[in-house]
């Protein structure tokens, strides 16, 4: 099967076979794709199914779909990516998509993030990564795994050597199986992007965050990790700090959403004069103040180099804080990505990224704020135009949906 026309063919051959009615929305989907195919041949497809998209459907798939998708693409060449989020696909269908992995050529994305999945049908799709040899990026983020979902895809990494990314992030996975992720990147050398945020801890010791530090130390080829609402405090970012000065890998670091003072902003600090391949540093959603903020505008402006990005919306930070950071762009020419709503927008701080937009040193797609005046003040709106807006969402329409394809990662 080398084009849509006979995909779509065999899908209906399939459903004939099994007695299983075919749905309206692969067929539509496998239509569009065979009258595209015609004015623009392609060698590979990408399948996009998402049940979210309500201009193409309004009935997601459901488990039974699975047997007959599934088959269908069990021997095809042609579909190198699949997309299931948001539909209602719950272990019985994870059952099928483990298979397929098992037996795919071709296939080098899937999709299936928040569906109905669990621990069972984690354990399904995790079998499949022991033999397959072609999937690089694995997203099963917001299904209920658990814990032993966790275990299931900790053990299939000490296998696999195909998945370069893999996310497991809002899938309540527990302490141990956090631990056995860490563990296992002792000594995997693929994986290249991990999101593991949001788990189920029930600890204020940071265990967790202890084991991802002293992974990170020793290894080489980890380039993106996610780490939110891990309950991190300061002790946990000076774990991690001791163990990232010497690592010449990790390009983004995601410690959003955690419990991060200016003591710890502090402990980031010293990372980013040690001037290490960090590019992109997310602390959204924390609580580093003015104090933490000068903290690292002062390690960006005199030190680092490489860093590019930086997050510090809601971080209860006042002017002073963020005219520091402001400063620190006029002079670090490689700091191009700011993003500070949430903040308390003070005059100073208004005036201060006012400056930065006006004279062009700060791009407004590359922040997350807007300048007007109102009866000659400078004030700050919210643009959104967040690091990560395409995470759970991807437009089908408009000028995004070509920017989608350029943003970060998971």
């Amino acid at each position: 099967m080398s084009n849509p026309g006979a995909i779509l063919d065999r899908y209906k051959e399939v459903c004939k076979a099994e007695g299983i009615p075919a749905h309206k929305y692969i067929i539509k989907v496998l239509g569009k794709a065979q009258e595209d195919d015609i004015s623009e041949p392609s060698d590979e497809m990408t399948l996009d199914l998402a049940g979210n998209n309500k201009l193409l459907t309004d009935t997601r798939l459901e488990d039974r779909d699975m047997v007959t998708l599934c088959q269908t693409l069990a021997n095809s060449t042609y579909v190198s990516s699949l997309d299931l989020r948001y539909n209602n696909i719950t272990d019985e269908g994870a059952k099928h998509l483990g298979k397929l992995i098992e037996t795919s050529v071709s296939l080098r994305f899937l999709n299936v993030m928040c569906n109905d999945i669990g621990p069972d049908g984690a354990e399904h799709i995790a079998r499949g990564l022991h033999t397959n040899e072609t999937l690089t990026e694995l997203k099963v983020n917001g299904n209920k795994i658990g814990n032993k979902g966790g275990m299931m895809f900790a053990s299939a990494l000490q296998i696999n050597t195909g998945v370069e990314q893999l996310d497991l992030g809002d899938a309540d996975l527990g302490t141990e199986s956090v631990i056995a992720l860490a563990t296992i990147l002792h000594y995997n050398k693929f994986l290249k992007v991990l999101n593991v945020n949001r788990p189920l801890l029930f600890t204020h010791q940071e265990e967790t965050t202890v084991h991802m530090a002293n992974m990170l130390k020793v290894n080489t080829t980890l380039r993106e990790i996610h780490l939110q609402k891990y309950d991190m405090r300061d002790f946990g970012t000076e774990r991690l700090v001791e163990t990232l000065r010497d690592n010449m890998a990790l390009s983004y670091l995601d410690l959003s959403c955690n419990r991060i003072t200016r003591d710890g902003a502090k402990h980031l600090s010293v990372l980013l004069k040690r001037n290490t391949p960090l590019q992109v540093l997310d602390l959204g959603f924390n609580r580093i103040e003015d104090d933490g903020a000068i903290y690292l505008s002062e390690a960006l402006k005199h030190f680092n180099t490489n860093l590019h990005t930086l997050v510090l919306s809601h971080n209860c930070i006042r002017g002073n804080g963020l005219v520091a950071v402001a400063d620190s762009m006029r002079t670090n020419s490689t700091l191009y990505s700011v993003f500070i709503w949430g903040n308390e927008l003070e005059e100073s701080a208004c005036v201060a990224f006012n400056d930065l937009i006006e004279s062009a040193r700060l791009d407004t797609e590359q922040t997350d704020v807007q300048p007007y005046v109102v009866d000659g003040r400078v004030y700050l709106s919210e643009l959104s135009h967040g690091i990560r807006r395409h995470y759970y969402w991807t437009p089908s329409y408009g000028p995004d949906v070509e920017k989608k394809k350029d943003d970060l990662l998971m």
